[in-house]
């Protein structure tokens, strides 16, 4: 199975650390010219009942919004919220043989000041709509998105409610991902991902809304006060879609389904859905880990023999899935102190710092062509910057 379903694929280890401390760890920083800013937002949408739960008459969302930042003395925004890093120790962190409170999650800072006031110097923003893998909070795509801010975007990453493992809301309110059904046989693997692939494509297309309504002066969600600089700063004519996983999975359904959508990127995600078999006619790209091929991966070949668009696919030899998310830089370093973590089962054994610094440049180099008109030849030949990538034709 190529989605990351976290917690519930491995059994929880308890180790401890050797040294009896919580280990802190820290994100690379991002690689433009720009500072960055961010700012959490709760969205409501009053137009439909909440798709995972019909009970709830609307739907409530959590989002980030990155950006180039002037210098400001605002305070460094955490990687996760407090109440959301503390969820994650107890019930995450586990699955992946970090027994709770071996890790200081809530000590991870990210590079961004929190309501930082947007850089004039960089323009107009192009949009790109970031969504993690299946269970996921949005916090696991940091360290590509604030690359991607650095170099003059403006990325929105996304917690899907009930779905996402943990949700902090403005007032302390933490909501939990759904429990899992008991028995995860292939058949109802595929339906929940189904089930949370349409609320993931409706839930985007709404952000984008509200993000059309910013770019318009108006307000985003039901922020009181938003970092100077952000109304009015995003071009709707440039937009883009990321994701991981199923994010990838649900980015390529809205670049075929969303006329505002301009090109996407999928990091190692099988296809759910109809865009499996209809592919997109825009500009794509596919990010995979070594063993993810379009062989081994029946939604890969479908999808590549219906696009007709520019489309590239990037293999980066030794990595995993979970090489595309926060894990990649994290995970090792955390094995460093913390005894017996299963690294290579989730990012592999390719180098951490040569897989992040690689993935900044093709997802960077793909958006400044198709969203900013960049020329590039990264995507002509392999690189010999970049050894461990592959260009599969």
């Amino acid at each position: 199975m190529t989605f990351t379903m976290i917690p519930a694929a491995l059994a929880a280890l308890t180790l401890a650390t050797s040294t009896g401390q919580p280990v802190t760890v820290s994100l690379p920083a991002p690689g433009g010219p720009y500072r960055v800013g961010t700012v959490a937002v709760r969205l409501v949408d009053s137009s439909r009942p909440d798709p995972l739960v019909r009970s709830k008459p609307y739907r409530e969302l959590m989002v980030s919004l990155w950006y180039p930042a002037k210098e400001s003395g605002a305070p460094v925004a955490p990687h996760m919220a407090p109440l959301a890093a503390a969820d994650w120790d107890r019930h995450s962190a586990p699955p992946m043989g970090i027994k709770a409170g071996a890790v200081d999650w809530a000590a991870t800072a990210t590079h961004a000041r929190t309501g930082a006031p947007v850089d004039p110097g960089a323009g107009k923003l192009p949009v790109v709509l970031f969504g993690s893998g299946d269970g996921g909070p949005r916090a696991l795509g940091t360290t590509l998105v604030q690359d991607l801010a650095s170099r003059g975007y403006l990325v929105v990453t996304v917690d899907h409610t009930y779905e996402a493992d943990q949700v902090e809301f403005p007032g302390g309110r933490v909501v939990r991902a759904l429990p899992l059904p008991s028995k995860l046989t292939p058949r109802v693997i595929a339906k929940l991902l189904a089930r949370h692939s349409q609320a993931r494509l409706a839930d985007m297309r709404f952000v984008l809304g509200r993000v059309a309504a910013l770019a318009g002066g108006g307000k985003l969600g039901t922020e009181t006060r938003l970092p100077d600089g952000l109304r009015g700063a995003p071009d709707l004519s440039r937009v883009g879609a990321l994701g991981q996983s199923l994010g990838g999975s649900v980015a390529a359904q809205l670049v075929h389904d969303d006329r505002r959508v301009d090109a996407g990127v999928n990091l190692d995600g099988g296809y759910v859905g109809r865009v499996a078999k209809t592919g997109v006619g825009r500009p794509f790209l596919q990010l995979a880990a070594e063993a993810h091929t379009r062989e081994s991966e029946p939604s890969w070949k479908s999808f590549w023999r219906a696009s007709t668009g520019w489309k590239r696919e990037l293999r980066f030899a030794k990595a995993a899935h979970g090489s595309f998310t926060d894990l990649q830089a994290m995970l090792p370093k955390i094995a460093e102190t913390v005894p017996k973590v299963p690294v290579a089962d989730f990012v592999g054994t390719i180098d951490p710092a040569r897989s992040v610094a690689a993935q900044r440049a093709y997802v960077a180099a793909f958006f400044d062509l198709h969203l900013k008109n960049r020329p590039t030849r990264l995507f002509d030949a392999p690189s010999p910057q970049h050894p461990d990538v592959s260009i599969i034709p």
